[in-house]
């Protein structure tokens, strides 16, 4: 499905229909011409339907096309479930909200989950200006969302699947 088309599936409010999040890219090579950039790799992925829907909504499609790079905590359709309906839709509704949201899931910069426990990462600043709390102690939580699915590439960065819509503090 191409964003070009207007089949856009969020990204997840930063990913439903695949087998493990990320499987359909994580085989494409770094370096690889055939490499998409973020929003086409969560759209490819299939897990990320309402993230790829709410950065649509808030008109996110083309800053996060572009050079980057670009970390991302990408909430999978199953992180977006846990939020409630209205709540849902009122930030879908609401664009300043939405962007504050969404931009608290990405991070300037390629963080690969090496880097997290090589160099024991424990905050990382958000393009929205928030700080993430991240614990590498068992598995990696960012604030209270665990990586499910973590360095999926992208020609412009990386996505790291989670498990829980991270609100703004």
């Amino acid at each position: 499905m191409s964003c070009k088309r207007g089949v856009f599936i969020l990204f997840g409010a930063f990913a439903s229909a695949l087998v493990p999040v990320g499987a359909a890219v994580a085989a494409t090579p770094a370096g690889s011409a055939a490499m998409q950039d973020v929003v086409d790799t969560a759209v490819a992925a299939g897990d990320f339907k309402t993230l790829v829907t709410a950065v649509k909504a808030a008109g996110l499609v083309d800053t996060l096309k572009g050079a980057g790079p670009f970390t991302v905590f990408a909430p999978t359709d199953a992180a977006f479930a846990k939020v409630p309906k209205a709540q849902l839709d009122a930030l879908l509704a609401d664009r300043a909200a939405l962007t504050k949201l969404l931009t608290y899931h990405v991070v300037s910069g390629k963080v690969m989950a090496a880097d997290i426990k090589g160099k024991n990462l424990t905050t990382a600043k958000t393009v929205q200006g928030g700080s993430l709390k991240i614990d590498a102690s068992q598995g990696v939580k960012v604030d209270d969302a665990r990586v499910v699915k973590a360095d999926v590439q992208a020609s412009n960065g990386v996505i790291h699947a989670i498990d829980t819509v991270m609100m703004p503090k």
